[in-house]
């Protein structure tokens, strides 16, 4: 793929309305929440759920693209199409998880470093032919005490720039994801001054390892208060810290910013985008949209059971998250539309997570 065509690629995924679906979940990950709902957690119900969510009408209309996990892209619909022409045919680009996992940190307890370089070439062009035109790569900064580390924050960001460069090279648009977890009981001051030392490591590399920033999206997490913190800020509150955080720490060249929910209710990730897109939305640099996960994909996931008669609510249940996330992204997204999906989805926002935000 040629500069030009990098450059399109990372328009197209944050495209006005438009965010990314993030269905990257690892095998391990994706079982424990079936397990969680007493669904069985088999190779076969793990791609019928997938298929739920990749044939959902007109899921094109909120989605730029969709991040799959290795088994998922090389899986097909029941009658053997394959995900990735479903997902072409829906005018979505097909993307890819190329990490393989955040893992101890050796002499830095408590800390990870997100592993996958080696053989990471020769992965990025088989998935280049396989379909995928753009990757993702995690990294996970925990807060604590006396951590994060300076160690664990250059290593992590070390990882994302060589990673970001060898997907350049490769042709895909790479997503580069530090994310600063919300778990602990960290202010969002805190979080704040974690955030901002993070983002300024990652650019740092970025431009160390000659990464292009006008061909990369950002996926960073939002500055917000721990989720055991006895105080916890207010959607104002979040969107201005977030805002001010990025606007500090982040150039004006990246080409988009996609937003993880982090482990936030459904309703308050689409709060806290829809806040800084209407507030800021016309000072900012970047486009500001959404790259979720479970807060698109849980509701969905409980109402389908791993019942195909359920199929159909569970995908408007999951097409309704994606449109008042597609309302945040152009800051048009109201507590009404909750109230306004049809019956069997209205009010259903889904249980919290049997898993913390590291998983």
């Amino acid at each position: 793929m040629s500069a030009q065509e990098l450059v399109a690629t990372a328009e197209a995924m944050v495209a006005p309305g438009k965010g990314i679906l993030a269905m990257d979940e690892s095998n391990g990950t994706c079982n424990k929440r079936f397990e969680a709902l007493g669904i069985a957690p088999t190779e076969e119900n793990r791609r019928a759920y997938r298929e739920l969510i990749l044939t959902a009408p007109g899921l094109g209309e909120y989605i730029s693209g969709v991040i799959l996990y290795d088994e998922t892209i090389r899986q097909a619909k029941k009658n053997g199409t394959s995900f990735v022409k479903v997902i072409t045919d829906a005018g979505i680009i097909p993307g890819i998880k190329v990490d393989t996992g955040a893992k101890d940190l050796a002499n830095h307890p408590q800390e990870k470093v997100t592993e996958g370089l080696d053989g990471l070439r020769s992965r990025i062009a088989e998935y280049y032919e396989m379909g995928a035109r753009f990757a993702k790569w995690r990294a996970v900064i925990t807060i604590g005490e006396k951590i994060p580390s300076r160690g664990c924050i250059e290593a992590n960001a070390h990882a994302l720039a060589r990673y970001a460069a060898l997907c350049q090279e490769g042709g895909l648009v790479p997503i580069v994801e530090p994310e600063v977890l919300m778990d602990g009981d960290h202010t969002i001051e805190r979080c704040y001054e974690v955030t901002e030392e993070v983002l300024h490591t990652v650019f740092n590399q970025l431009y160390v390892q000659r990464v292009v920033l006008e061909q990369i999206i950002l996926k960073p997490s939002m500055v917000i208060s721990g989720k055991d913190c006895s105080k916890q800020a207010n959607v104002a509150e979040v969107a201005q810290a977030t805002v001010d955080c990025l606007l500090r720490a982040v150039p004006a060249a990246v080409q988009g910013v996609a937003f993880l929910s982090g482990g936030q209710s459904n309703e308050v990730a689409s709060a806290h985008l829809h806040e800084m897109n209407a507030r800021f939305g016309s000072i900012l640099p970047w486009p500001v949209t959404f790259s979720y996960a479970r807060a698109i994909q849980q509701p969905a996931l409980e109402l389908w059971k791993g019942d195909n008669a359920n199929v159909q609510t569970a995908q408007k249940a999951l097409l309704h998250r994606a449109k008042c996330n597609s309302a945040a992204r152009n800051g048009k997204y109201s507590p009404e539309m909750e109230k306004l999906a049809e019956p069997a989805i209205a009010g259903f926002r889904g249980s919290k997570s049997p898993l913390s935000s590291q998983d």
